[in-house]
């Protein structure tokens, strides 16, 4: 299979998912903006997984884009990574409709983890059916922010039942690392051509 239809099915996927976060969405009771207080939580939530979201659709597209042909243990990797992520509307409503309450969070930062772990079995799946030499290879390198990222988040469902606002802290400090753009695989394909 060519590496365009897992792109256009995994796309229309995260698509779906971001509409199914913006509809938990409540519109509130009043017509004041105090009236907007109760759903700030909500909100927030929201706001921090359309990022993540946004994110795993980028590095999907730049990962993809090193692949001409998918095998099967790459979909099925894919629908892993896309598993874990069509989770991302529950544990957001979870953790804003109960105000970052310890167990909302620390399954936040699960369903977190789990992607994170998930995307690096398709990137590692990917490595593996392109060979040694192949442009993800050489492109993700040491990939200091592929292992940094789920130790942040084992902090953070750690600290869920210590001090929660910590983990939303960390959930955020890794959004941040990650919206720095990476030219990585940009770099690597520059350079092949």
């Amino acid at each position: 299979m060519r590496r365009n239809r897992i792109e256009a099915f995994s796309d229309g996927v995260l698509a779906i998912i971001i509409t199914i976060m913006v509809l938990e969405l409540k519109v509130p009771h009043g017509e004041g903006f105090d009236a907007l207080r109760p759903l700030l939580p909500v909100l927030l939530s929201y706001i921090l997984s359309f990022i993540y979201i946004g994110i795993y659709w980028n590095n999907h597209h730049h990962m993809l884009h090193t692949v001409e042909h998918v095998s099967a243990s790459v979909l099925w990797a894919n629908l892993h990574l896309l598993f874990w992520l069509s989770l991302f509307p529950f544990v957001t409503a979870w953790a804003g409709e109960n105000n970052f309450a310890p167990n909302p969070t620390a399954l936040y930062g699960f369903v977190m983890l789990m992607a994170a772990v998930a995307y690096y079995v398709l990137q590692q799946r990917i490595i593996a059916t392109q060979g040694d030499y192949s442009l993800l290879k050489r492109a993700v390198g040491k990939d200091l922010k592929g292992k940094l990222s789920p130790v942040f988040y084992i902090a953070a469902i750690i600290f869920s039942f210590i001090e929660h606002r910590i983990s939303w802290v960390l959930y955020v400090l890794v959004a941040v690392m990650w919206l720095i753009p990476d030219k990585r695989i940009e770099r690597v394909i520059d350079n092949d051509n």
